[in-house]
């Protein structure tokens, strides 16, 4: 994988990613995916155009305010790391045992790897030593711009495989006009330094054998010295000699000194005198290779390349009439060839010079290396056919037979035949793997598109405990608060409109109501008609229970105001109820099941909204103790006959008189309340026309500020809680959530049959066929 695959397949871009995951967060990463255009993953093996990179390169330095080239060096670092995970450490380790060969077998690497990744576009590399142990680097791209890569894979290389620290410096940046296909050529100067741990270098000082491992080492040297000298002289002295025949005891002190290492060192080859092959056995044993001198004439070739290219019959045309050179892109001249001597050598056989029944087969290309002849001033190619895949070879209308026995490529053709079926399987199954988790994230999201219409149906751990199937029980709340309220003559209005001006209107009235229940943290229990149902200190307990259903009932007569009444045209008018007392909640039913109250205080809260007056807040008397010493203005009402009770004592909710009208209805607080009374005193509401817009959805409003109580969350709660609504809001198409601890509004019953929430309540004759069946939920909905 390494530098070859930087671009073009999709590995380059899962790195990216993973980079930019692993250092900045997943946040980071969906900005710069979003701001460069781009998919959210990538496939390995699937070819991806070279702008996706470069796009994503460049989003990255402006966001994270980078240059460039310190980008692209941390991220060749860690594309080296990436491989090292991928699984490609070991086929990098065995490339060389030192940074000179490392770096001068990468290309063959690339070459190796573009059997299987056909499409790679991979870069060049040569490499200089100098006398100081220094070295040159030249790398060659078509690419511009992406050489700062190049230091951050180096170095992490030989940092990991040799622990040599590197300094890598520009020192020449042209474009190679020599070469046909590449535009950028870089050289740099490569300075190794040796690597040495805290503890190794620690220990190693403070060992008592440092200077005898010093002394140890002069010494080793002067040694070497010797024995070179040495070997020298015996080279010198079997030069003129014929090669003479070991002894069986020297072969034997031969192994033995092997086994110490000794002799691999001063190894010498020895040659003969003469070549045992003749010319036919050499071309038949070698099929595929070319013998040319300096003017490109063919001296010698194979017989398989013979048959291949007929025109090599004949000794002494030129090879640049027949072949054209693909790797490296140099120009077909012998200084060129020699200048990349160490590459691998890849040649195409030229359409126009094949025979006419050939030119409609795809061109054959031969891969191998050059050897330069000093004495024959000729150069050696030994090659073999470069062929993928079974398919290639029979375009070409070759076979097995044609390659030699003892030539590697007929394994590599049936091995890489394999490797291309098994990747062709493993891109299945990535294709598979992103569709799934395409599907899981949407599932994901139709899940919380659920959980939030569950949450608007019941309390959230109430919905919890019913979806793992346990059993809700039923709990007792000591103390609540209880409201109800209803439209006054809501049965006429009934009467003379039409069902969807009556949709249309209680919608638009509801809407202002549910946004209350998340400014003052009320559960929202039911809608019937025209009858709304909330409560305080349900499902969660709280002390200020009565508190916030009060500020609740006066933004509700405030927003009353802004909904307009069908029939006349005027703003409508709303009776509100509350009482305070104990209660039982729980979920009855398991079609449709519904959390509702049960007992007496329910029924009380219904009496005293059926027994109130227009655009005010009746209280019993249990609601005006709780609320006697809490800023609130009231006054009394009296005693008056309530059905089924007798005679109860009880007053009206004026005005909070340490909030504004903004606090209570959830908005920006302006500047302009600070130096007015609030206008939540129901006496001084003044009857105003309303414009014809009351059905504009009230999501186009701002966000409801929830109201702060001494028992309410933190301001970072808030904020929490506010950013909670706001998914919920993109889930559900609505901006508010009314339910007390994190879930939406529920639509259920009060109470049972025995003590439903409108059976006291009085009512004329003429409102007894009302319609108790148009739901709230049903409003938002159309």
């Amino acid at each position: 994988m390494f530098i070859c695959l930087l671009l073009q397949y999709g590995f380059i871009n899962t790195c990216l990613k993973s980079l930019v995951v692993e250092k900045y967060g997943e946040e980071t990463w969906e900005k710069l995916r979003l701001q460069a255009g781009v998919q959210d993953s990538f496939l390995t093996f699937e070819v991806y155009k070279d702008e996706i990179t470069m796009q994503l390169l460049d989003k990255a330095c402006k966001m994270l305010g980078v240059p460039a080239d310190m980008v692209l060096r941390e991220f060749g670092e860690y594309f080296f790391e990436f491989c090292k995970r991928s699984g490609y450490d070991h086929m990098l380790r065995t490339l060389g045992g030192n940074l000179y060969e490392f770096i001068e077998n990468l290309d063959a690497l690339h070459s190796y790897l573009s059997l299987s990744y056909q499409e790679m576009n991979a870069p060049s590399f040569r490499v200089e030593k100098n006398e100081d142990g220094s070295m040159h680097l030249h790398y060659y791209s078509d690419r511009r711009g992406l050489c700062h890569i190049v230091p951050g894979i180096i170095g992490a290389a030989a940092l990991d495989f040799f622990n040599i620290e590197l300094s890598m410096e520009i020192v020449n940046q042209t474009e190679e006009e020599e070469r046909t296909g590449k535009k950028e050529h870089i050289v740099f100067l490569v300075t190794q330094t040796p690597v040495f741990s805290y503890k190794e270098r620690n220990e190693f000082s403070s060992s008592p054998q440092y200077v005898a491992d010093s002394a140890k080492y002069i010494e080793n040297q002067q040694n070497k010295e010797d024995l070179e000298k040495g070997k020298n002289a015996v080279r010198d002295r079997g030069s003129s000699v014929c090669p003479v025949k070991k002894s069986h005891w020297k072969t034997i002190r031969g192994m033995i000194t092997l086994g110490r290492g000794k002799l691999l060192r001063g190894f010498d080859p020895v040659y003969p005198k003469s070549l045992w092959i003749d010319t036919k056995t050499f071309c038949n044993g070698l099929p595929f290779h070319m013998v040319f001198d300096k003017e490109l004439r063919v001296k010698q070739a194979g017989v398989s390349i013979q048959k291949i290219v007929p025109g090599l019959q004949t000794m002494g045309i030129c090879l640049d009439h027949y072949f054209s050179i693909v790797h490296p892109e140099v120009p077909f001249t012998i200084s060129s060839i020699q200048k990349f001597i160490n590459s691998q050598f890849v040649f195409q056989t030229r359409r126009e010079m094949m025979p006419e029944s050939w030119k409609q087969r795809p061109m054959l290309e031969l891969r191998g290396q050059m050897i330069w002849m000093e004495s024959l001033q000729c150069m050696l190619y030994l090659c073999s056919p470069l062929l993928r895949t079974l398919h290639e070879l029979e375009e070409r209308q070759m076979h097995i037979a044609d390659i030699a026995p003892h030539d590697v490529t007929r394994d590599l053709i049936l091995l890489n035949q394999q490797r291309l079926a098994e990747m062709e399987l493993s891109n299945q199954l990535e294709r598979k793997k992103e569709e799934l988790r395409i599907l899981s994230k949407h599932l994901e999201e139709e899940k919380k598109k659920t959980e939030a219409l569950l949450y608007a149906m019941l309390p959230q751990h109430v919905a919890n405990q019913l979806k793992e199937g346990k059993r809700v029980e039923a709990g007792e709340f000591k103390e609540c608060t209880i409201l109800f309220s209803d439209v006054v003559t809501f049965t006429n209005i009934c009467a003379q409109c039409e069902p969807i001006q009556i949709v249309l209107m209680l919608n638009s009235m509801y809407l202002r109501f549910d946004r209350l229940t998340t400014v003052h943290d009320v559960y929202k229990v039911e809608t019937i008609g025209d009858a709304y149902m909330v409560v305080g200190g349900v499902p969660v307990p709280v002390s200020t229970h009565a508190e916030r259903v009060a500020n609740f009932a006066l933004g509700m007569i405030i927003a009353a105001k802004d909904v307009q009444n069908p029939v006349s045209g005027n703003p409508i008018q709303i009776r509100v109820g509350i009482h305070t007392g104990p209660v039982l909640a729980g979920v009855v039913g398991e079609k449709m099941p519904r959390y509702c109250l049960f007992g007496d205080t329910v029924n009380i809260a219904s009496r005293m909204e059926s027994h109130g007056v227009p655009s005010k807040i009746h209280l019993s008397s249990s609601a005006y103790q709780c609320l006697k010493y809490k800023n609130f203005e009231m006054t009394e009402r009296g005693e008056i006959e309530v059905k089924g009770k007798g005679k109860m004592h009880t007053y009206f909710l004026i005005r909070n008189k340490a909030a504004t009208e903004n606090e209570i209805l959830g908005r920006p607080v302006k500047d302009l309340d600070s130096g007015r009374e609030s206008a939540q005193s129901i006496q001084e509401c003044r009857m105003e026309t309303i414009p014809a817009t009351q059905t504009q959805p009230e999501k186009d409003q701002a966000p409801a500020i929830a109201m702060k109580y001494i028992d309410g969350p933190t301001d970072e709660q808030n904020s929490l809680k506010r950013r909670n609504q706001a998914k919920i809001a993109d889930l559900t198409g609505k901006t508010y959530d009314s339910k007390s601890d994190g879930s939406l509004h529920g639509s259920q019953q009060a109470d049972d049959g025995s003590c439903p929430p409108n059976q006291g309540r009085v009512k004329p004759a003429t409102e007894e066929p009302r319609n108790r069946n148009i739901r709230s939920n049903f409003c938002t909905l159309l």
